[in-house]
């Protein structure tokens, strides 16, 4: 019998665990450092565990983690080797910064690079990693995918990042199969207007940072963030500076009792908060170590009633922890359960 975390999305995804293992941290940039063996570990811990897919991007260390997540793939066998959902459109320049090619030649470059870099095929799911603000480009981009799907280059198209006027264009234009948005107790806002909008359109929502990037594991703290190595971008990103570090540390206390009555831990707790909101197919959560996913994977079988909503709602009031809704009450449900015909055909595959 599987782990909690290999319970499905919904029943038209035979295969697709609540809970994706997100790759950011095994490019081994902007995190302070990572060594490749735990990430591999990491990785086939995850798959040990039930969690049959793995979220990454060509811009994760120049390559790098897709690289460490096809080594980590070549150790399992065929029928055992989880979905590898990755994007495109990001790239690093000489000086090592970031910025966004959507053009139709350079997301065509980043797909054959991404098949080569994981030794795949076929891409099970390619995402436009963040949008532009010419919205032509967006349109030619969106586009392009719609041809490699067409190809068989990939098997599913999605987008990430996008905002419900980008979401409604380029749904005018292609089928979108998944929607990949932030989604946690400190960020909320995805609840209000994605996730019923993806519930209307049959798409996936995966959304990632449920943890918002450690804060809410049960393991952060103030000294830690001062021993950050100066390379960690988590330094300089707002939920972890003043007040508002102070606000989620504070919401993290409020979910120990809450998480110690259904015998888990904040972390899962967290995730589970996320999991558990009408419309989500699955959640990204990252690990840096086999240890850190024991800590959170058991999120993936844990039912949240309205009691608990009801108590962790009154935590985010007392302690003023992020923006958006409290919990599902608060917005309308969406009007169909999570995942895409498309997706569902993938999953069964």
């Amino acid at each position: 019998m599987r782990p909690p975390a290999a319970a499905s999305a919904s029943s038209s995804h035979s295969r697709l665990s609540r809970i994706g293992l997100g790759s950011w941290v095994f490019g081994r940039t902007g995190w302070g450092g990572q060594d490749d063996r735990d990430s591999i570990a990491t990785i086939l811990r995850a798959v040990e565990l039930g969690i049959d897919w793995i979220d990454t991007g060509a811009v994760y260390g120049g390559g790098h983690a897709e690289r460490i997540v096809a080594r980590a793939l070549s150790q399992l066998a065929p029928d055992e080797r989880p979905f590898v959902f990755t994007k495109g459109g990001m790239r690093i320049d000489g000086a090592g910064a970031t910025y966004l090619d959507l053009t139709p030649d350079s997301l065509r470059a980043d797909c054959e690079a991404s098949l080569r870099r994981l030794g795949a095929q076929q891409l099970d799911l390619y995402q436009i990693h963040w949008p532009v603000a010419d919205l032509g480009a967006v349109q030619a981009a969106w586009e392009t995918l719609a041809v490699l799907r067409e190809e068989g280059k990939i098997r599913l198209a999605g987008v990430s990042n996008f905002d419900l006027d980008l979401l409604e264009l380029c749904a005018s234009l292609a089928p979108i199969d998944s929607v990949q948005s932030p989604l946690s107790l400190l960020t909320r806002e995805a609840a209000t207007d994605i996730l019923p909008w993806a519930a209307d359109a049959g798409a996936w929502v995966l959304t990632y940072s449920p943890l918002e990037s450690g804060l809410l594991s049960g393991r952060f703290s103030e000294r830690r963030l001062r021993a950050l190595p100066a390379d960690d971008w988590r330094s300089r990103r707002e939920p972890f500076q003043a007040p508002r570090l102070q606000r989620g540390l504070a919401l993290v206390e409020h979910l120990r009792p809450l998480a110690a009555e259904l015998g888990a831990s904040p972390a899962a707790l967290a995730i589970a908060w996320t999991l558990n909101w009408p419309g989500v197919s699955g959640a990204i959560a990252g690990a840096r170590t086999p240890a850190q996913l024991d800590e959170w994977v058991a999120a993936g079988g844990l039912a949240l009633d309205g009691a608990m909503f009801d108590a962790i709602a009154d935590a985010l009031l007392r302690t003023g922890a992020g923006s958006g809704p409290l919990r599902p009450q608060d917005v309308r449900h969406p009007s169909q359960g999570p995942g895409s015909a498309r997706g569902a055909e993938a999953a069964r595959a």
